[in-house]
């Protein structure tokens, strides 16, 4: 006895060859279109408005690495090489290069983005990007990051690498907290290791130095700081404190700074005695200390 013919069955499977007959016949096309067009232009993307990048430079490197493009054939143009080329630029953290079948070539390139410059106590001169990475100083653009300086060792070979040592990964988690607050971005400029492998920073606003210590619990430390600012330093003057310490994470401790006509005398007040505790415990500390 014969059995009944699926039509759903073969429909469905006609159908499958149909499109996939469709694709293989699309995708020649595009092959032998891809053949015929020729590049007629070369767009640039570089997101961000300061860069160490600019569409001059990217140029060059990409005559450099496959001589001029335009009026090249689409199919002759090496984009993994175009890519390759690129993100050999230390600047360069990630690029994007494809052609449109208008003969339009797109790159778009992702820049390294600096968070500090070190200047080590040989005196090598190199900037952090975001990712943690070393970069070399640029000729044609200076980026406005916080500098560190002192005893750091952290040594620069020229080229794009991981940070080594403890005290340069401090300064790099330093730095990153800083920039991401905009008061702390506006106002801590420099960072400072000193002969104990401390860091200190170098405020814009007030003419003392504010001791970290380690590059941990920075919440803590920064918030600390943010209420002595807002409590405790309106009422003695932002000149009365030579040092303020806040690498405790209980206390701020600073030197208090005290002048008359012949001297100049300092010493030391413990300014504040709570983790995050009240606002009035550092205002009443401050009252009885300088009395």
């Amino acid at each position: 006895m014969l059995k009944r013919i699926n039509w759903k069955a073969v429909f469905i499977a006609f159908t499958w060859v149909l499109s996939l007959g469709g694709v293989v016949a699309l995708m020649s096309f595009i092959e032998v279109k891809k053949n015929e067009v020729k590049c007629k232009d070369i767009k640039v993307i570089i997101p961000g408005i300061e860069s160490f990048i600019d569409r001059h430079e990217v140029d060059l490197i990409i005559q450099r690495a496959t001589g001029n493009l335009v009026g090249k054939p689409l199919h002759e143009i090496d984009i993994h090489r175009i890519e390759e080329a690129l993100k050999s630029n230390p600047y360069i953290q990630e690029a994007k290069v494809y052609a449109e079948m208008d003969g339009v070539i797109n790159v778009a390139i992702n820049q390294r983005e600096p968070v500090l410059r070190i200047i080590n106590i040989a005196g090598q001169d190199f900037y952090v990007d975001k990712e943690g990475y070393k970069l070399p100083l640029s000729n044609s653009f200076t980026p406005n990051v916080v500098v560190a300086n002192g005893f750091i060792v952290e040594h620069f070979s020229g080229k794009v690498d991981t940070l080594k040592t403890e005290i340069a990964i401090g300064l790099y988690n330093a730095s990153l907290f800083i920039r991401k607050d905009t008061l702390w971005n506006d106002q801590i400029e420099q960072l400072y290791v000193n002969e104990k492998r401390e860091i200190e920073m170098i405020p814009r606003v007030g003419d003392h130095k504010i001791v970290l210590g380690e590059a941990d619990s920075l919440e803590t430390k920064f918030r600390n700081l943010l209420i002595f600012y807002k409590r405790a330093l309106p009422n003695v003057g932002w000149e009365a404190y030579k040092t303020i310490n806040i690498k405790y994470a209980n206390q701020i401790v600073c030197v208090k700074r005290v002048t008359d006509s012949t001297k100049l005398i300092t010493k030391s007040t413990v300014v504040a005695n709570a983790p995050t505790d009240t606002i009035k415990t550092i205002q009443d500390t401050l009252i009885t200390a300088t009395h």
